[in-house]
């Protein structure tokens, strides 16, 4: 299948476009680009820098995606940003190429970035997650799998949010959010386990009511991280997702929105 492509936009020499793309008036596809098949590009929209979207990606006007790291130590080197097919880059977004030669920016399949979100240097978000209207990611930050951030928040940098762990609006990120739970504030905190969006992954009751009793052992018995965790993998019944859980706060370095 042919690709459509407006005679005002600019394809830089080299460039690669699968097929079916839809490119339209005043867009922008830089040298380097590797565009999957059935992607669309709207009027103004602007992919730059060692980037690839994979089949079927959507992007909307003024969108910016491949800029150079605003990191202050960045100095020009060769960096890639990779996008799953089917991701969805809403107009204004912006996400950001790496820091350090041959780094990567990524973001995973079925995402949804919505207008003026941000996603920095370096930043790894995994599939299916939604970054609200005005989300932003700092450098170095991991988002994973089917993670939701609230429109207006922040995500300092080097922390990480969980699978299926949901922020509210306007909330200041400056810990680790683990998996399957529900934070917000200012500084974000952790309020209890996100049940819609386990009942929407499918996650059994019986699943559901060990992962909110682990959430108590943690937020709300007053026991120090390590005394919590053992007192989990003791009294609560393993799962992949408790196990995800417990994981996750054993290998953070930020310490978790308590």
């Amino acid at each position: 299948m042919n690709s459509k492509i407006h005679p005002t936009a600019i394809i830089e020499q080299g460039a690669k476009i699968g097929a079916g793309c839809d490119i339209g008036a005043y867009a922008f596809v830089g040298e380097h680009v590797t565009l999957g098949d059935g992607c669309k590009l709207y009027t103004h929209a602007i992919v730059m820098g060692h980037t690839t979207l994979g089949a079927r990606c959507i992007v909307w006007p003024n969108a910016v995606v491949g800029g150079d790291s605003q990191d202050l130590k960045f100095r020009g080197e060769i960096t890639f940003i990779e996008i799953g097919a089917g991701t969805t880059i809403r107009e204004c977004a912006t996400i950001n190429g790496g820091t350090g030669e041959g780094s990567k920016t990524i973001v995973g399949e079925k995402c949804h970035i919505m207008s003026y979100a941000h996603v920095s240097h370096n930043c790894k978000v995994g599939n299916g997650v939604i970054l609200v209207n005005c989300g932003t990611l700092g450098g170095e930050v991991e988002i994973g799998d089917k993670a939701i951030l609230g429109g207006l928040s922040a995500v300092h940098q080097f922390v990480r949010i969980g699978t299926m762990a949901i922020i509210g609006g306007c909330s200041k990120v400056t810990q680790d959010i683990p998996p399957f739970m529900m934070a917000d504030g200012h500084p974000a905190k952790v309020h209890t386990i996100n049940k819609v969006g386990l009942e929407r992954g499918g996650v059994s009751d019986e699943t559901q009511r060990h992962l909110k009793n682990a959430y108590k052992i943690l937020f709300r018995e007053n026991l120090n991280t390590g005394d919590a965790l053992a007192k989990i993998e003791k009294e609560i019944p393993s799962s992949p997702q408790v196990q995800t859980l417990v994981e996750f706060i054993k290998n953070s370095k930020r310490g978790v929105g308590k």
